[in-house]
């Protein structure tokens, strides 16, 4: 068992933004030629769903077939694994899957793909606090804008790497991005926008990358 802490701090033009990659790894990524990766999102919650805007981020950063990470995007698994990963009728736990391979024609689906490594995402972003105002006035002279506003929003996911041939969970990693947006307006509005989502997605798929390749990892380093 492997468990690291990866803190990046990403000080951008539009805003200052923390992200903060948490790892617990049982073993290392195998992949081998002609395997796939699914990344999917948790959407069973009615209190909120993962944005499928992340899940198609971190798919994209990850997505790299000369390095070996060929990753199938999730609408066209969900809809080619009909109705079996539905967000009603998707595997909670690998329990779950390993009974819905029982039935041979989802098994036969998965493997026409070369599915080596399902990995759900679990989470949200949300704006967490906000103050400041901004007032604007047309008058004689023209219009115009005056104030201070700032926000701020926190990204917090979790992904978990299940091995489908094996049958087991590979492990686990957080992403906690908190980030702080700004709004000052002398006449005009200039929004400071920090990317939370944007960086917990590129931070958590640095993460992923390395623990899916970790051979390549490691020579790139040395």
């Amino acid at each position: 068992m492997v468990r690291t802490l990866f803190v990046f701090a990403l000080v951008l033009l539009s805003g200052c933004t923390t992200v903060v990659i948490d790892e617990y790894r049982r073993s290392n990524g195998e992949l081998a030629k002609g395997d796939s990766v699914v990344i999917l999102g948790r959407r069973h919650s009615s209190d909120y769903e993962t944005e499928p805007d992340l899940i198609d981020c971190v798919g994209r950063q990850l997505h790299n077939p000369d390095a070996g990470l060929n990753i199938i995007p999730e609408r066209q698994f969900v809809d080619a694994m009909y109705p079996w990963f539905e967000p009603r009728t998707a595997p909670m736990h690998l329990r779950s899957l390993d009974r819905m391979l029982e039935n041979q024609e989802l098994r036969a689906r998965l493997e026409t793909y070369g599915v080596k490594y399902i990995i759900w995402i679990d989470g949200s972003t949300e704006t967490t606090a906000s103050a400041g105002s901004i007032g604007c006035s047309i008058g004689t002279g023209g219009a115009g804008c005056f104030g201070f506003g700032t926000w701020d929003k926190e990204s917090d996911y979790e992904a978990s790497v299940w091995d489908f041939r094996d049958q087991e969970l590979s492990g686990k990693l957080s992403a906690d991005a908190k980030g702080t947006s700004y709004m000052p307006a002398i006449v005009v509005p200039i929004p400071l926008i920090a990317r939370v989502q944007t960086n917990a997605c590129k931070g958590m798929a640095l993460q992923l990358q390395e623990f899916l390749l970790p051979s390549q990892t490691t020579n790139q380093k040395s």
